[in-house]
């Protein structure tokens, strides 16, 4: 029985409720890891504030009052949320290699061995690519806040409140580091074989208008200038895994398959000689 269930779990199968209790785990250590964060965030909170504030501080100051470009705070309790929304927004990017290895060690099981070792490649691009999303959003987001506040009339102030800003602020840094993923998965789908560069090709045109109307419909804010900077460097992402993908198909061309003409339920010939190499350790400890 023991052997039965080693060999499960090498090639990922397992049943329904060892599922759940892997995600349950998964999103355990991946909460885990965003209190922890979120607590860095509470307590360097005032740099935080003063850093996370600055593309409101560039808007056009005839619209603001006296001058002096500064959030209202509406209600009693929002100088409680306020620290909480900064030190969860703190604590995601922080906890974001934590997150995204739970991620990828939640699906990794499905896949063959050969497969898993890709684990750090897949974190050694993620994480850069999550927190570069996120580093563009922030020098974009004043732009699209003058392009807003701009169109109120000259003899108005505008009033902006924390919660308002913040959830701003929020929705174009997380839109902008999830979207950067996407061609990173992409590279993966073509390196396990799911996806080859033929048929991403084949789909480029389809691809490239999915990812301005994706762009247009998911910013906040919704205009060109903030449209065009999500859309054109995640275009320039999916060109980069587009080559990566020829040249990974270029060259499985060239290489032997051993699992070519296998069945999804046959055991591969690497499989066999571990599972003979089990049995051999079970025979002697008999």
């Amino acid at each position: 029985m023991k052997l039965s269930s080693r060999a499960a779990a090498s090639d990922g199968r397992m049943p329904l409720m060892e599922h759940l209790r892997e995600l349950r785990n998964r999103l355990i250590k991946a909460i885990l890891g965003l209190v922890l964060g979120a607590l860095v965030g509470w307590i360097f909170f005032p740099p935080i504030w003063d850093f996370l504030k600055q593309p409101y501080t560039r808007i056009p100051p005839e619209h603001c009052l006296a001058g002096k470009c500064d959030l209202v705070v509406h209600g009693i309790f929002d100088g409680f949320f306020i620290h909480l929304k900064v030190a969860l927004i703190v604590g995601a990017l922080l906890s974001s290699p934590i997150w995204l290895y739970q991620i990828w060690a939640f699906v990794a099981p499905g896949l063959y061995r050969r497969e898993r070792r890709w684990t750090y490649s897949f974190m050694a691009a993620a994480v850069p690519l999550f927190l570069l999303g996120g580093a563009l959003a922030y020098v974009t987001m004043d732009k699209g806040l003058k392009i807003f506040i701009g169109l109120a009339p000259g003899d108005t102030t505008v009033l902006v409140g924390v919660q308002d800003y913040l959830g701003y602020a929020q929705a174009m840094l997380f839109i902008f580091g999830l979207t950067f993923e996407l061609p990173l998965f992409v590279v993966m789908l073509n390196m396990i074989g799911v996806l080859t560069h033929q048929r991403i090709r084949k789909s480029r045109r389809l691809l490239i208008f999915g990812v301005f109307v994706f762009a247009a419909v998911a910013t906040p804010s919704q205009d060109p200038f903030t449209m065009l900077a999500l859309a054109l460097p995640t275009i320039v992402l999916f060109e980069i895994a587009e080559l990566i993908a020829f040249f990974h198909d270029r060259r499985r061309t060239r290489r032997p398959d051993p699992y070519e003409g296998l069945s999804d339920d046959e055991a591969s010939p690497l499989d066999l000689e571990a599972m003979d190499a089990e049995l051999e350790k079970g025979d002697r400890a008999r």
